[in-house]
């Protein structure tokens, strides 16, 4: 440095400048052991040692220090380096003093020394720790291995693309989804994702505006394409990527097969919305195509509901049995499918009874074509087992918005009116009038007679006998009510339960089947029969009461009734309605030593779950799935399986509607339990089941 007087005192030399720099200065010998002539006080630090212990090897020499692994590579590289007279740079261990190894980057080269007019040949070099550097490395390298490793082997396709609609990468999970071999073969195929990837494109616009309003696009379901042309539905998770400016680099995202979900779904929602017998709509997707209608009903046109009850069709079961019974049914929705526009409905109620919603008519007068030909279509006969069966049907029906503008409205009128041409000979249809509802739409007779029925001792119990699969004895019975009024005649409990349910009755009369159930049953232990469990339906109402365990245990007090010889038979519906309530009250009665049973098993959409919870002894099959189990495959498939979960669980399987020999074999075959249908015996009095009791003792 320059002052105004001259050069200034030297005020740092080499000397000090060496020593404070981080890492060791060093100067070795080419020999065996790099004897150092001289090492910077940095050693210490980097090595444990002073200096002095490492000058001319006097307690170690460097070399000595470098990892045994990394010995032959240091040699030879820096040897290689000097014989090509350039630097060379070096990363190896060294071991410390307290015996841990660190890792060291170091920077050398050639340097002759003149020592007494002696040349001597050096190295010269600097040596800084490297372990932080080489541990981030690895770190580094350990991420991008695992994310190779992820991105490799995950079951999930990730993906980058660009703004434009081409894929840039692709992980080998992805292309396996669409089709491909490989994902160079998918990046090579598909260049415009508008067109090629998306079966609607329009989705390609919704992902585009949502992904550039939020940054993010989350559980983003699409219709996509597959290398042949077969559609699958995705799930994609998708971000945008920009570089430090803000520039948007690429999307990258992840995308799940997500089809048999959705296939799942439309199964669950299938099953929701429709009727399991007839396939047609059920009584709450009709509600709501309904009250949909209703809404959007056009100034000037009108909607109108058919209420359609067959007449009489009991006899039908009754007489050819439930099998050819339902067979009918699924016949009936047929016609009257074939009865309506696209734009209108039908569904079923339940039972024999079904609702037509007829839609955007024109005029209330409209309707009548239609009632018309839905009357000649039922009464056309249908031929089965060599019998032709003639059936008629009696209509309700209500208009909007002359006779009300609601839906709940609309059925009861529509209800109401059907029971009026049930009145009036069956076989024709009938509108609402407002004389139908000041009479309370022709029901309040009948209701009347379902609350003196009890009093008036016109209900009484038909008992259909259990058979033990293995054996052929009879080991239970179910008591069925039947209702004889007093002209005679008897009334099914298909028609008159769902009555009672709707104005409160059905509690007392349940409470009176189950006492009459243990009473009759109570008698027969007593004349010396051999003791068998008697099944009592209960309602869902009745589940639904907190008393229902304190009537059981009421009832089996003051008949004496062992509570074993008890079993309580609920729908799989029903449970389900409260499954907590339902857990409840089976648990209460299994500690009193009542049996249970889920009744119409398979139609309810319990889960596996559920069963568990469950504190049940028998499932019983309903009786849907027995039929044509000689022919459909499917309902051969759905039995096995229930026997075999149902024997898992430790429940004993009932199948219900059993009505032919080759029906029984085929669930002999697959060991069920018990069986319950008319080939076993048909509902009878209790007089009857005695005389078979009696037979068996």
């Amino acid at each position: 440095m320059m002052n105004d007087t001259g050069p200034t005192e030297l005020i740092c030399s080499p000397e000090s400048l060496i020593q404070t720099l981080p890492g060791v200065v060093y100067c070795a010998r080419v020999d065996e052991h790099w004897t150092l002539e001289f090492i910077s006080a940095g050693c210490l630090d980097l090595t444990g040692y002073h200096p002095e212990e490492l000058l001319h090897n006097n307690v170690v020499s460097f070399g000595v220090l470098i990892h045994p692994n990394d010995q032959a590579i240091v040699r030879n590289q820096v040897l290689e380096a000097l014989r090509q007279g350039r630097r060379y740079a070096i990363e190896y261990r060294i071991r410390h003093r307290n015996g841990e190894y660190r890792w060291v980057s170091e920077n050398g080269s050639l340097y002759r020394s003149e020592v007494s007019n002696n040349s001597l040949l050096l190295i010269a070099g600097h040596i800084q720790d490297a372990t932080t550097k080489k541990e981030t490395e690895e770190a580094y390298r350990e991420a991008e291995r695992r994310y190779r490793s992820i991105f490799e082997n995950t079951v999930e396709g990730i993906y980058q693309s660009t703004e434009t609609g081409r894929f840039i990468t692709a992980n080998p999970s992805m292309a396996r989804m669409l089709g491909y071999d490989t994902p160079e073969n998918m990046l090579h195929s598909i260049d415009n994702i508008h067109n090629q990837f998306y079966v609607d494109p329009n989705r390609r616009k919704d992902f585009l505006n949502l992904i550039f309003q939020e940054g993010v696009v989350k559980d983003f379901e699409s219709q996509v394409y597959r290398r042949d042309r077969s559609i699958i539905w995705i799930s994609e998770n998708v971000r945008i990527v920009k570089d430090n400016n803000g520039k948007l680099l690429f999307f990258e995202g992840t995308v799940e097969d997500i089809s048999e979900r959705k296939l799942q779904e439309t199964v669950a929602h299938y099953q929701a919305t429709h009727d399991t017998l007839t396939g047609l709509l059920n009584r709450n997707a009709l509600a709501t195509r309904l009250a949909d209608a209703l809404a959007q009903r056009a100034p000037g046109k009108y909607v109108a509901i058919l209420y359609v009850d067959l007449d009489q069709f009991k006899y039908v079961n009754d007489s050819l049995g439930h099998q050819i019974g339902d067979q009918f049914l699924r016949i009936v929705a047929s016609r009257l499918s074939a009865c309506l526009s696209s734009t209108d409905a039908v569904a079923r109620q339940g039972g024999d009874e079904f609702i037509v919603l007829l839609n955007n008519l024109p005029s209330p007068e409209a309707v009548t074509h239609t009632a018309q030909a839905i009357l000649t279509s039922i009464a056309q006969p249908w031929r089965v087992n060599g019998y032709d069966i003639h059936a008629t049907c009696s209509i309700g029906i209500s208009i909007a918005p002359s006779d009300a503008t609601d839906a709940d409205t609309m059925l009861r009128q529509a209800d109401a009116a059907m029971f009026r041409a049930k009145a009036l000979g069956r076989n024709n249809y009938r509108h609402f009038t407002a004389n139908l509802g000041n009479k309370a739409f022709d029901r309040l007779e009948w209701i009347n007679k379902l609350r003196n029925a009890l009093a008036n001792d016109e209900f009484l119990l038909h008992y259909q006998p259990k058979i033990e699969v293995l054996s052929g004895r009879i080991v239970g019975a179910e008591a069925l009510l039947r209702w004889r009024v007093a002209d005679g005649s008897m009334i099914s409990p298909a028609d008159f339960i769902p009555l009672a349910e709707e104005v409160g009755l059905i509690v007392p009369i349940g409470e009176w089947v189950l006492r009459e159930a243990c009473r009759m049953n109570r008698s027969w232990q007593n004349a010396g029969y051999r003791p068998i469990p008697i099944a009592v339906n209960i309602s869902a109402i009745q589940l639904e009461r907190d008393d229902l365990v304190d009537k059981v245990v009421q009832v089996l007090e003051e008949t004496g009734l062992t509570p074993h010889y008890l079993e309580v038979e609920i729908t799989e519906s029903a449970l389900m309605s409260d499954v907590n309530q339902s857990i409840h009250t089976l648990q209460r009665l299994r500690e009193l030593g009542v049996r249970s049973a889920i009744d119409d098993f398979g139609t309810g959409y319990s889960s596996l779950a559920h069963l568990k919870r469950f504190a049940v002894d028998t499932l019983k099959i309903d009786r849907s799935f027995i039929s044509n189990i000689t022919q459909d495959r499917g309902n051969i498939g759905i039995v096995q399986a229930i026997i075999s979960l149902a024997h898992t669980l430790g429940l004993m399987v009932v199948a219900e509607g059993v009505e032919t020999p080759e029906e029984y074999r085929h669930l002999s075959a697959r060991g069920c339990d018990q069986i319950q249908g008319y080939y076993s015996g048909r509902p009878m009095t209790a007089e009857a089941l005695a005389e078979k009791l009696r037979a068996q003792r």
